[in-house]
């Protein structure tokens, strides 16, 4: 890296203490990561697949932290009832709660105590860092399921929405999720 970067080194300093808060709880970073996929993610893209492309990692490694959070009893596979091939990803209650303890909730709260014009630029400022990141590797964004090109907005009345891409409908929780199959409208 040529020369200093404050931003930068402000995000490694952030993240670290985070890595070390997860630490504390007995959990690895990937570990912490899969479980936030997981809670965020819509019920079409909570897939080993869809994980792994997310954490940007190899399937080796996604299905290592997968099997150690099952083991922990955090994380459950279930087969999906229209394709036997493939599994779906959940959150137990003792997933749903050590999330609570998520060290990254400490940043949020002080994120959430930035006046709403400085969040704002904050956030667009790191998606778009993101965004090049990713496309620099070849990876996806992971969008929100109602924002993408495929959501049609209540059709089947108030509420109840649709994906034109995957032909399912759509709930609001969908709706207000990430998803892998999602492109920008």
């Amino acid at each position: 890296m040529q020369g200093r970067n404050e931003t930068v080194e402000l995000i490694e300093r952030l993240a670290r203490l985070v890595f070390n808060d997860g630490h504390s709880r007995g959990l690895k970073p990937a570990q912490w990561e899969a479980l936030r996929y997981l809670s965020r993610a819509n019920r079409f893209s909570r897939t080993p697949g869809a994980l792994t492309a997310y954490l940007g990692s190899t399937k080796g490694t996604v299905s290592q932290t997968v099997m150690s959070l099952e083991r922990a009893g955090l994380v459950e596979k279930a087969a999906n009832p229209a394709d036997r091939r493939s599994v779906h990803l959940d959150l137990t209650p003792a997933g749903v709660a050590l999330l609570e303890t998520d060290g990254l909730t400490r940043v949020a709260q002080a994120v959430d105590g930035l006046p709403e014009a400085v969040r704002g630029g904050l956030e667009a400022g790191l998606r778009t860092v993101l965004a090049r990141r990713l496309a620099a590797s070849g990876g996806r964004a992971f969008g929100i399921c109602g924002d993408c090109r495929h959501f049609e907005r209540d059709a089947g009345g108030r509420g109840h929405h649709f994906c034109r891409l995957l032909h399912q409908p759509l709930g609001g929780e969908d709706a207000a999720q990430i998803c892998y199959e999602q492109e920008a409208a």
